[in-house]
């Protein structure tokens, strides 16, 4: 007995030496990997390392969840109708450079330069003949929304990060069978991530009822999801081609203030009519076209003619991903920000910025302009939340006025500058939505959205409580630990 309980130790002993040998050896090649053949930005690259080698065995396992690269343009291939566009977007580029624009919009003066580089970089069509509502609570963009869907002819397209199987969209889904009763083409593509606790069962019964589903990445086993990055976080619905919608509000139930642990759900989400439509349409039917394989822009019939004039917001569409070659929602971020004389406001639920857009602000506040940066004062992910405080502490030392949104969750995400213009949609301030995420911003520039975005954040201050040098300097010592801790590994959260 005493030999066999002896070999069965020796046994274990090298069976754990083995495995620890080779997971040692492991976290080497994926080390070398990770240096010399994965074009990773430094600070992302350190972090990796540090992960995979403070974690040994589960650091690579995440590293293969979260951390690996992948082609881009072996995964996403930008289609056809952006082509067709390009002799519209060029003469816009003309207009820009030979001063015409500015000429005929006298309100672009000083944001003609961000237009151009829009039309240069990403194609960003400009509008000038647009509708903007804005939106803070979610019962009224839905009661909005389903007003709209019941109003459609042709066509119903949504796209939503998170589509959730509870009351309010089960509001939202009798409204689609009525309309596809009557005729109307709806389609509804989703996340395979942001709606992993849907099943598969849920979506069938909506095709069985005549709606047409995609999936962004699916799952390759059941609900296990092996791909953490590059998901899409847009949030888009169109109606007829004449009324579109985005920004924060996904579908769920705290979205509308029905989750307890939440509370109030504060958001920003626009309500669009106008030519702008069109941009957004193509952002949807190319994500379309990559997740079901069907080529939607061969329907001539979803483009409808432009008809009268809705407003006069001028506006760019514009997209970021890990299929740009640019982070252009980032870059507009930081072009705002570099322009800023007077005054700044930001919302976001997650503020974990790169070096560049940190060292903007740090010298906006440091030179005289009102730098304003409100958060939640509750974290959905505890870790992000603690990179955001030490984000947070940087601006608040050199005199940036920074509060935490005390009534329930703040989930808005955008900037406005001046009371001139401002740029809201689906991307938060940090690394993910820059670079990692599938996202689409309206850049509005026009006084009046920007003047009432910054209005809303005035009124939303009087909920805040701001954070002060005193009360930052006093936090804990475990505080400030899991603050730099999540700072080093924030590239990878």
């Amino acid at each position: 007995m005493a030999e066999t309980l002896d070999m069965l130790w020796r046994l274990t002993c090298d069976t754990v030496y083995f495995a620890g040998r080779h997971i040692l050896v492991m976290n080497f090649i994926f080390s070398i990997t990770i240096v010399f053949f994965q074009r990773k930005e430094p600070k992302s690259a350190w972090a990796w390392l540090l992960v995979i080698n403070a974690l040994p065995g589960i650091g690579f396992l995440l590293y293969l969840l979260a951390g690996t690269d992948m082609h881009k343009r072996k995964m996403f291939k930008i289609k056809g109708i952006e082509e067709q566009l390009s002799d519209a977007v060029r003469m816009q580029e003309y207009s820009v450079q030979s001063r015409q624009m500015e000429r005929e919009y006298p309100q672009l003066l000083g944001y003609s330069d961000l237009v151009f580089y829009n039309l240069k970089t990403v194609d960003a069509v400009f509008t000038e003949d647009n509708e903007v509502k804005i939106f803070t609570d979610g019962n009224d963009k839905f009661d909005a929304l389903v007003e709209d869907i019941r109003s459609a002819r042709q066509y119903i397209f949504l796209q939503y990060y998170i589509i959730k199987n509870d009351v309010l969209f089960g509001r939202i889904r009798d409204e689609l069978v009525k309309k596809v009763s009557q005729g109307v083409e709806v389609r509804i593509l989703y996340d395979a991530m942001g709606c992993r606790s849907t099943g598969k069962k849920f979506w069938r019964e909506l095709e069985k009822q005549g709606i047409h589903i995609a999936v962004f990445f699916p799952a390759l086993f059941g609900r296990l999801q092996l791909r953490m990055n590059y998901r899409n976080h847009r949030k888009i619905a169109i109606i007829d081609g004449q009324i579109g919608y985005v920004g924060g509000f996904n579908i769920g139930k705290e979205y509308i203030g029905l989750d307890p642990k939440f509370g109030h759900w504060r958001d920003t989400h626009l309500r669009i009519r106008g030519s702008a439509l069109v941009p957004l349409l193509v952002r949807y039917i190319q994500d379309w076209d990559y997740a079901a394989k069907e080529n939607l822009f061969t329907h001539k019939e979803y483009f409808p003619d432009p008809g009268e004039k809705c407003g006069d917001t001028k506006m760019q569409i514009i997209s970021s991903g890990p299929d740009s070659e640019r982070q252009s929602i980032r870059d507009n971020y930081l072009r705002l920000i570099h322009k800023a004389k007077k005054r700044i406001y930001i919302q976001t639920p997650y503020f974990i910025p790169d070096e560049a857009i940190q060292s903007a602000l740090l010298i906006a506040a440091s030179s005289g302009v009102e730098v304003n940066v409100m958060i939640p004062c509750k974290p959905d992910h505890p870790f992000v939340y603690w990179a955001t405080l030490s984000h947070i502490g940087e601006l608040v030392m050199v005199g940036a006025n920074c509060y935490t949104y005390n009534n329930g969750f703040l989930h808005a995400k955008g900037i406005s500058i001046d009371g001139e213009a401002c740029c809201y949609g689906t991307a938060n301030m940090d690394i993910r939505s820059f670079s990692l995420n599938f996202e689409v911003n309206a850049m509005i520039y026009d006084a009046r959205v920007a003047q009432e975005m910054e209005a809303i954040f005035m009124e939303d201050l009087k909920l805040c409580t701001r954070i002060t040098k005193d009360w930052y300097r006093g936090r804990s010592l475990w505080l400030r630990f899991k603050e730099q801790l999540c700072r080093l590994l924030s590239p990878v959260l």
